[in-house]
């Protein structure tokens, strides 16, 4: 399934949309290139979870924990971009401990990050020449029944 999101505003709002059916121990996955739109997705998420915190790369810090609303869900988000490939090293951050009380979004994380949860949602973003977003949903486990809900 592919959708098409013209500006950064509609990637925003396709990222709060999958930000309110997050709930703690959701894994989700971003794939694609460096500027294909993984952190502006997440900015969305972020405010669909209603978290706190200012969302951006955490490419320099591995992970960023934004602390629960009042949805009462966390958002750990990792950027894994700089591991160069050793996933080994997500295993030091202990995300599978931060997934009884929060979702997490991971960056870059496609290869290792699937073992934290067989029901996880890969989120592919490809970026066009004429700018627009292309998103590709691949869900696992529980979610092959949830993504109907968050497209339809």
């Amino acid at each position: 399934m592919s959708i098409e999101l013209p500006t950064a505003e509609d990637t925003v709002a396709f990222g709060e949309s999958l930000g309110r059916m997050l709930r703690a121990g959701d894994v989700v996955l971003l794939a694609g290139p460096l500027g294909a739109g993984k952190t502006v997705l997440t900015r969305g998420i972020a405010a669909g979870l209603g978290v706190s915190g200012r969302v951006s790369s955490p490419t320099f810090v591995l992970a960023r924990v934004h602390p629960a609303g009042e949805r009462g869900v966390a958002l750990v988000h990792v950027d894994a971009y700089r591991l160069g490939g050793d996933l080994t090293q997500l295993d030091d951050l202990d995300l599978d401990t931060d997934l009884e009380s929060a979702a997490v979004v991971v960056e870059w994380g496609e290869g290792s990050a699937e073992r934290l949860s067989a029901d996880h949602l890969v989120v592919r973003l490809h970026r066009r020449p004429d700018d627009v977003r292309e998103l590709t949903l691949e869900p696992h486990g529980s979610w092959v029944e949830r993504v109907p809900e968050l497209v339809g």
